[in-house]
């Protein structure tokens, strides 16, 4: 069987950057406390008017150029956002129709910070299982628009941004080596969004209430990110014959610096080399690990046949990692 991988990433910020001092003047908190307690220094907000399909859209561009394949030549289109531009369509058709990927099947996944990882295990299994051409899947998020400025602890960790990747055939003995997902459902209250869905729909009230903006638990996501990341990733290792300290690119999901580093740590994988963009862009959810994976290309810093570790981590609560030795892209 033909082996897969990733053959061309892209991302997308907004233009509109909102510094710690402009949110501390909105949240009623200082800018110093903002960065010591999560190493954030800014993040993008979309325009008015742009939504996460435009942003989706662009980042796929760049991915598909960077990967030399024509839109048309997709077979499947995955867009993994928590944040979709409206209940119905899927995104990914808005993202489809823009870009002319008329072959392509598409649908959205929403696992939260998860959902770019498990888009990359679903292309791999799509692609492996015979549909064979090139799959993509992005990973996009708008949270600005689901912000409770007087909830500080949470509103000043969100931003915007999109990240794609190309996934296709690569040379044998790189690509795909294993993943790891997994799900927790009795943590499902950790983080949320409670207004909006079939069980409590929006209302005019419950809009003037805030029942649409994020809620998180930051406390006890602490604790289940530092309890089971670290024990799944070393499930995958385990199960790709690979030993933690042969992994030479760390790629995770950004919720927080000092979360993060503390993280790696624990994992035993200090050694690596971590890409961080959180300084730049915050939390932006489901594209925070492929606009980190897209930032570390560019860079030069992942070599031909590297070993990479995508992990990403959120709502659900949810765990998705996968391993992959990089296939150098020009």
């Amino acid at each position: 069987m033909t082996a897969l991988g990733i053959v061309g990433t892209g991302s997308h910020l907004p233009e509109r950057e909102v510094t710690n001092k402009e949110l501390a003047e909105w949240c009623g908190i200082d800018a110093e406390w903002i960065e010591q307690r999560t190493e954030i220094i800014t993040r993008r907000y979309a325009a008015p008017g742009e939504a996460t399909s435009d942003l989706a859209v662009r980042a796929a561009a760049r991915a598909l150029h960077a990967a030399d394949i024509p839109a048309g030549a997709l077979t499947h289109l995955i867009v993994a956002t928590s944040t979709p531009d409206s209940p119905q369509p899927p995104t990914a058709c808005l993202v489809q129709h823009a870009l002319g990927a008329d072959a392509a099947a598409c649908f959205d996944i929403n696992v939260v910070c998860s959902g770019f990882v498990y888009g990359l295990e679903l292309a791999r299994s799509l692609l492996a299982s015979g549909s064979g051409g090139h799959a993509l899947v992005i990973g996009a998020d708008v949270y600005s628009r689901i912000l409770d400025h007087g909830d500080h602890r949470t509103a000043v960790l969100l931003g915007d941004g999109a990240g794609a990747a190309v996934v296709g055939p690569v040379p044998d003995g790189h690509g795909f080596l294993g993943s790891e997902l997994s799900s927790s459902g009795d943590a499902h209250r950790l983080i949320r969004v409670e207004a909006g869905g079939s069980r409590t729909p929006l209302t005019p009230q419950l809009l003037e209430e805030g029942g649409h903006f994020f809620r998180m638990d930051g406390r006890g996501v602490r604790d289940f990110v530092m309890d089971h990341v670290p024990p799944a990733l070393d499930r995958l290792l385990r199960r790709s014959g690979v030993p933690a300290e042969r992994v030479d690119h760390v790629v995770p999901h950004q919720p927080n610096g000092v979360l993060l580093r503390r993280l790696v740590e624990r994992a035993g994988l200090s050694h690596a080399q971590t890409h961080r963009t959180l300084e730049k862009y915050g939390n932006i959810g489901s594209a925070s690990v492929p606009v980190a994976l897209d930032a570390a290309r560019r860079s030069g810093a992942l070599g031909d046949g590297d070993l990479v570790l995508l992990a990403g981590f959120g709502g659900g609560m949810s765990i998705g990692a996968t391993l992959i030795r990089w296939q150098e892209q020009t």
